[in-house]
């Protein structure tokens, strides 16, 4: 198989992505799943029955050029259009212009549309007037509207590997030097352009060209560490703050804490800070987790968390980084216990789906003249027994552990899993450093 931006022709000015786009599925890098011979994708293009497909991945990763090499394959117009810019009146115009020639209909950011845009567009497609592809970088099924989805094949593009934009990377330089412009790029600074952007091959391709351009005619460009080092003041990440990246990401954070993998919860943090998540947000994630997850094994987790939170108000970015490190480790590395969150949880389902416990008698307030009366009388104060506890029922019915389990083992901390591998590879204790 060819590469992502392998076979099309150069036009003149064009920047480099465009220049590359594919013609074919065949052209098409990565994407096996969607571009294999057997694949739902082929299979609607030789039986020229696409209908309405939605293509859904991160930015960068070949949506647009995939339709464009379908619209190629099966012959048909292509008319791109953008979910916030086409109104109805224009969509039931291509409708009109689609029933005199073969049209395959694309929308960009299709997760834009309004239910009556979605409407008039599917009336179009399910009369077979024309073939409807969308793009979206969010989850179709929480993005869309629904009568889209039932009635879409929805096909999951995956982020290109660093192999993959290595790829994209030398058709781009092939390109340049059929161009006369010669690029000598190390494997070592490939790899880092492939890394830096983030598995986005436009950016990898704009950065390319950033590279090249502007050294005069007929010169060898000689790649530097200086020239990349000016070309990418920041690593690439692909993060929507309110999408899916935004889930995916926080989920994987936490679990991380959970899992008690400080270095995986170091990574996935620098990643939402990265991003520009809110400090507040990771600090709430935080304490919610030192509760969840750790809770009675280890108390002071919540002050920790408690205090991040109170300190990211006051403190913004770049110092924050720190603040919601000491406390995302401080979860990591603790023991772990999870009474606290089962514990109500199931008191929870049992007060939604139980018939209610009346209030004993000696526990009901006694406050008040007539309480007595009343009979809320009976109730012994644990602090005038010398134990420190009385016995009497506090919850008639509700047995002994039915919502609160003590935890009979916690995960191992980092340090003592640390400090085994230590000793086994040493020989020796670990040095204690904090």
């Amino acid at each position: 198989m060819t590469d992502l931006f392998d076979t099309a022709p150069s036009h003149g000015d064009q920047p480099l992505a465009a220049a590359l786009r594919p013609t074919t599925l065949d052209d098409v890098i990565g994407q096996d799943h969607l571009v294999a011979p057997e694949s739902v994708l082929r299979r609607r293009i030789a039986a020229r029955r696409l209908g309405s497909t939605v293509l859904y991945g991160p930015p960068g990763i070949g949506k647009t050029s995939i339709a464009r090499a379908v619209g190629n394959m099966l012959g048909k117009d292509f008319c791109p259009l953008h979910a916030t810019r086409a109104g109805v009146k224009e969509i039931r115009r291509i409708a009109d212009e689609a029933r005199s020639r073969p049209t395959l209909i694309f929308v960009d950011e299709v997760h834009r549309f309004s239910a009556t845009q979605a409407d008039d567009l599917l009336s179009i497609c399910e009369d077979g007037v024309a073939d409807f592809m969308g793009a979206t970088t969010q989850n179709p099924y929480h993005a869309l509207p629904k009568a889209l989805v039932s009635r879409s094949t929805i096909l999951k593009l995956e982020p290109l590997t660093i192999e993959d934009m290595e790829r994209v990377i030398d058709r781009g330089l092939g390109h340049l030097a059929a161009a006369g412009i010669d690029v000598r790029l190390s494997d070592a600074h490939k790899r880092m352009v492939a890394g830096r952007s983030g598995g986005d091959a436009r950016r990898a391709l704009m950065t390319l060209e950033s590279l090249a351009v502007g050294h005069g005619e007929g010169r060898t460009v000689e790649i530097t560490d200086e020239m990349l080092a000016d070309a990418y003041q920041a690593a690439a990440v692909n993060h929507d703050r309110s999408g899916d990246q935004h889930y995916d990401v926080i989920s994987a954070f936490v679990k991380s804490m959970r899992g008690s993998d400080p270095d995986a919860t170091l990574y996935w943090l620098a990643r939402l800070i990265h991003a520009g998540e809110d400090p507040r947000y990771i600090a709430r994630r935080i304490m919610i987790h030192a509760s969840e997850d750790v809770g009675l094994a280890d108390n002071t987790a919540l002050q920790t968390a408690v205090a991040a939170a109170q300190s990211v108000e006051m403190i913004g970015y770049p110092e924050a980084q720190i603040i919601l490190s000491h406390a995302a480790l401080h979860v990591a590395r603790a023991p772990k216990s999870t009474s606290a969150c089962r514990g109500i949880s199931a008191a929870m389902a049992a007060v939604a789906n139980e018939a209610p416990i009346d209030v004993p008698l000696h526990l009901r307030d006694a406050h008040y003249a007539g309480a007595r009366d009343l009979g809320h009388v009976g109730y012994r104060l644990p602090h005038d027994d010398p134990r420190g506890w009385v016995e009497q029922d506090y919850a008639p019915g509700v047995e002994a552990g039915r919502f609160y389990q003590s935890d009979a083992r916690t995960s191992p901390t980092f340090e003592s899993r640390a400090d085994a591998y230590w000793e086994a590879v040493s020989g020796r204790k670990p040095p204690r450093t904090f």
